[in-house]
């Protein structure tokens, strides 16, 4: 793959606002974030890119939408096959439909302004700020690391529980209409599944649902493990564009073949440098 030089995250990010590249200045961001997270699972940094950044990353988005590999189907909450042995109504064994594209990491060019972002340490160095558990790392992952999610007319995400302690998303151009992200924030804990508060959000309660705005240039960090969430079905012609940035408290993190298989249609990636690749 032909590459170029990155671009500048510092003309991307909005450096006022989010100083990141001098920790002192920051203290009062990280320190605002660090209990937002804590009280709600999720932190929204709104404006983290500039409008002009956005732009950026929209044009780059669009180059690569012929690259997503799409995957639809049925799954479960659980992201896991269901267990006989539950009652057929029980969340466990709830299926529902879900469409989405997704463009690997090894897919992404060197010159996009969202792998640049993705490879920039203060990015890094704040997500571990925010979260207070000691350093985190990129993944390893040729696939998974760095992800745009492709999202057009009726694609959706059922609701789910990730097989992560965090997420961090960047918000890069919304649907026309829905593509909306719905939470139920922290319904279950690490011991008490909470099944019928999960039963409820699926048989459509939503006095438990919030709804994230979809605003392009958000950055948010999310602990969906124990956050019940969705996409809702999106209508319209434009995409929904998201990048989805890959960071763990453990190094050199790699999704399963069955993930590399079932997500990107393929297990060996294209030919990229491994020296490229962030660790």
């Amino acid at each position: 793959m032909t590459t170029t030089e990155a671009p500048d995250v510092t003309t991307l990010v909005d450096m006022e606002r989010y100083p990141l590249d001098a920790p002192p200045a920051a203290a009062g961001v990280v320190a605002a974030a660090r209990e937002q997270f804590g009280s709600t699972g999720a932190v929204e940094l709104p404006g983290f890119v500039t409008a002009e950044g956005v732009a950026a990353l929209v044009a780059d988005a669009e180059r690569l939408v012929p690259r997503a590999h799409r995957s639809a189907g049925i799954a479960g909450a659980y992201l896991e096959l269901p267990d006989p042995s539950w009652p057929s109504d029980h969340p466990r064994r709830r299926l529902s439909e879900f469409s989405v594209g997704a463009v690997a990491y090894d897919l992404i060019p060197t010159d996009s302004p969202l792998r640049a972002l993705y490879e920039w340490d203060p990015l890094l160095h704040l997500v571990g700020a925010v979260l207070g558990r000691g350093p985190v790392h990129r993944y390893a992952d040729p696939f998974g690391a760095l992800n745009l999610a492709v999202m057009g007319d009726g694609d959706q995400l059922q609701w789910h529980f990730d097989q992560t302690d965090f997420v961090v998303s960047l918000a890069i151009q919304a649907a026309e209409s829905g593509g909306d992200f719905e939470v139920a924030p922290l319904i279950r804990g690490a011991g008490d599944e909470h099944y019928p508060d999960v039963a409820r959000v699926l048989d459509g309660d939503r006095s438990a649902v919030t709804t994230l705005p979809m605003t392009p240039g958000t950055l948010l960090i999310f602990a969906g493990r124990h956050s019940l969430h969705r996409v809702s079905p999106v209508r319209g012609t434009t995409y929904r564009h998201v990048g989805l940035l890959a960071y763990d408290t453990v190094p050199g993190t790699v999704g399963s073949e069955l993930l590399r298989q079932s997500r990107y249609g393929r297990t060996v990636p294209f030919e990229c440098p491994p020296e490229t690749w962030p660790v």
